[in-house]
């Protein structure tokens, strides 16, 4: 038992350092993927998904601990802000895998994407409310959509501004260290600015892949749709050199290092978990899933006009896709230490609800490997102009 409070704290900052790390390259893989007809087709549904489903969960896990724990109201509502949240790093890597409709995989990435900034908001206002502070309504929607405001145009204005200055700072074999390294920058300083990181670096993607210099000096273009990062295998090995070489390079460059770092990160994760502990919460854990997975059903079916394409059967699946993980398990450990000891208990109970929302997750991935065995075919789109000198 000492040795683990003793390693508390080197871990939990090891994890918020992987953190800030590896979702920039998940989030930024799908913005290279998308188009901005996509994004803007679908922004709302997904908005409307993840902020619904967001307060729905977080209420119903706040219930539980009201009632199990005896909590009040503001240390029942940190436990269920910091468990509510979808976790896009474990999210996005799933829809690699499963054979959906773009359109609900757009929709379901727009969600992940501002899952992790209404977490963080909702813990830093709900501790600074128990310590004595005080925060409106009215504040708390101007601190979001300034946010993704900073994060929308800081992403927009460099990605376009990458696009020329990249073939002239180096050579092409470095392009795709360098963006890595522009990736990096965007996060922290977006975050310094007290923007949507996030948000930020997806948009930054989003602009490589659709700006119209960027497209032309990286070769990003209608071929490029081969290597979509939608797609279960994003790079292609062909002869000769297709207009889609880059694109699936920068992709699976950026995939194999979120992959590299991904798997230190659960390896951490372990370590911060006590079995006793895990243990002697495991009901209030499965009381807490029960709670998410209803909220999340009452969410995907109160949002029907909001998709009304989607068929019953993917409304279904988005039910099961409801993952919890590293954004959990990071708020859940800044709890502690902001609260003391009374929260104790939540990274086990953490723990024990990632596990069984991942496993939810499994369900559903097999659910649609039964429903889908094939890839759905995309609809037909309007050509595109094409890019002159």
């Amino acid at each position: 038992m000492p040795t683990f409070h003793l390693l508390r704290l080197p871990i939990s900052a090891t994890i918020s350092a992987l953190r800030a790390r590896r979702i920039p390259f998940i989030l930024f893989e799908g913005g290279l993927g998308l188009k901005f007809r996509e994004i803007l087709s679908h922004f709302a549904g997904g908005l409307f998904l993840a902020i619904f489903s967001y307060l729905l969960s977080a209420a119903g896990v706040a219930l539980v601990c009201r009632h199990a724990l005896h909590f009040t109201w503001i240390p029942a509502l940190l436990v269920g802000a910091a468990l509510g949240c979808i976790s896009s790093s474990i999210l996005l890597p799933v829809l690699q895998q499963v054979n959906l409709r773009r359109e609900v995989k757009v929709t379901l990435l727009v969600e992940a994407t501002f899952g992790d900034a209404l977490a963080v908001l909702a813990v830093a206002t709900l501790t600074d409310t128990a310590a004595g502070g005080s925060a409106s309504a009215r504040i708390i929607t101007w601190s979001l959509f300034s946010s993704v405001i900073l994060a929308v145009a800081s992403g927009a204005l460099i990605g376009a501004l990458w696009s020329y200055l990249l073939p002239l700072l180096s050579e092409e074999r470095f392009w795709h260290v360098l963006t890595f390294a522009v990736v990096l920058l965007i996060y922290s300083g977006v975050h310094a600015l007290h923007g949507n990181e996030l948000v930020a670096v997806l948009v930054f993607g989003l602009t490589l892949s659709n700006y119209p210099a960027a497209q032309k000096r990286f070769q990003f273009g209608d071929d490029a749709q081969n290597a979509d990062w939608f797609s279960e295998t994003p790079m292609k090995q062909e002869h000769g050199r297709s207009r889609a070489h880059h694109h699936g390079q920068m992709l699976t460059f950026h995939g194999e290092l979120a992959f590299l770092i991904r798997t230190f990160f659960f390896v951490l994760l372990g370590a911060l978990v006590e079995l006793q502990g895990l243990r002697k919460h495991a009901v209030l854990a499965l009381v807490c899933f029960g709670a998410l997975f209803i909220a999340r059903w009452l969410s995907v079916q109160s949002g029907r006009f909001a998709w009304r394409g989607f068929r019953s059967h993917e409304r279904e699946l988005m039910i099961w896709f409801l993952p919890r993980g590293l954004i959990t398990a990071v708020l859940g450990i800044q709890i502690v230490e902001a609260r003391g000891a009374d929260f104790e208990f939540l990274p086990s109970l953490a723990f024990g609800v990632i596990l069984m929302t991942n496993l939810a997750v499994l369900i559903g991935s097999l659910r649609a490997r039964r429903l889908f065995p094939e890839a759905l075919p995309a609809p037909p789109e309007a050509a595109a102009p094409q890019i002159t000198s």
